[in-house]
């Protein structure tokens, strides 16, 4: 896994936000990332895992450490000299959704010269984070990590991880960048995007349109469930869960990270997704969706 370590803050205000004043509020402090929690999902699911990020000099990055140990994840992080461990604020509203703001920290110090080479071996599968890509300054190191990869003959995954971004760097730059990897994850808004579809289009339409540069397609549809699709194949779809959303932060991580520990082991894609939507509709049931912090 090479991707980024955060530390999150979740806030869901209680009531309308007082301008200039104080809201009360709830709010959840915890180790974050993309690439992190996907990481202990699949360590949760017996997967060996080593994540290999950039961190800071600071309390953060030991605190993110001693979480991802204690999870099963045996972590490869570059400490950054000067720099704070990236953190987001998580704001949620009365419905789970959350807008995010984002220091990415010493995550965009992660260079080609980080990536453990005795990682990279025939039979391994790496997982990237669509952030190293999206970053321009960590983007050589992702390009690196594919295309070192792809030469030693190992299974690859790419998660789309933020449609703005991906808007701003254009869909057939980053498809691109991953074309031909063996897995593509993604929620419906970053498909869309990739997909260069309106918002309405038909989800087996999106995951069909994206097989054309990549071999399998697993998209998260919300409260819609989820969809598998493979090139040249049939999709698979399974549905949602009947769950109160109380915040949607780490859902789809949990998804990716439990759907890629059954993909791995070789799992039938139904039982996959099926397993993955039950993980994730735990996570939406609670504020911070971090219960492996």
């Amino acid at each position: 896994m090479v991707g980024d370590v955060m530390s999150d803050v979740v806030v869901r205000p209680l009531g309308p936000v007082v301008e200039a004043s104080d809201t009360a509020s709830s709010i959840v402090f915890a180790p974050g990332g993309s690439a992190t929690s996907q990481a202990v999902w699949l360590a949760r699911a017996g997967v060996e895992v080593h994540l290999v990020a950039a961190v800071g000099d600071d309390a953060q990055a030991d605190a993110a450490e001693r979480s991802v140990v204690a999870a099963g994840v045996r972590p490869h992080f570059v400490h950054v000299q000067g720099r704070s461990t990236g953190a987001v604020v998580s704001l949620v509203d009365a419905n789970g959704e959350r807008s995010m703001l984002t220091d990415r920290g010493a995550n965009l110090a992660l260079s080609p010269a980080d990536l453990p080479e005795e990682l990279f071996v025939d039979g391994a599968h790496l997982h990237l984070s669509g952030y190293v890509l999206l970053d321009p300054e960590t983007r050589p190191a992702g390009l690196a990590a594919l295309a070192m990869a792809h030469s030693r003959a190992m299974t690859r995954s790419v998660d789309a991880c933020s449609a703005a971004p991906i808007a701003r760097v254009g869909a057939a730059t980053f498809l691109g960048w991953t074309a031909g990897v063996d897995l593509l994850c993604s929620n419906r808004e970053e498909a869309v995007v990739l997909a260069s579809v309106g918002s309405d289009a038909d989800p087996v339409e999106v995951a069909g349109r994206l097989c054309r540069d990549v071999r399998e397609v697993v998209l998260t549809l919300g409260a819609g469930g989820a969809l598998w699709l493979r090139a040249g194949g049939e999709a698979v779809a399974s549905p949602g869960s009947d769950v109160t959303v109380v915040d949607t932060t780490g859902a789809g991580d949990a998804f990716t990270g439990t759907f890629l520990a059954c993909w791995l082991d070789g799992a039938d894609p139904a039982d996959a997704l099926r397993h993955g939507t039950e993980v994730a509709s735990g996570v939406v049931a609670k504020l911070g969706a971090r219960d492996w912090a």
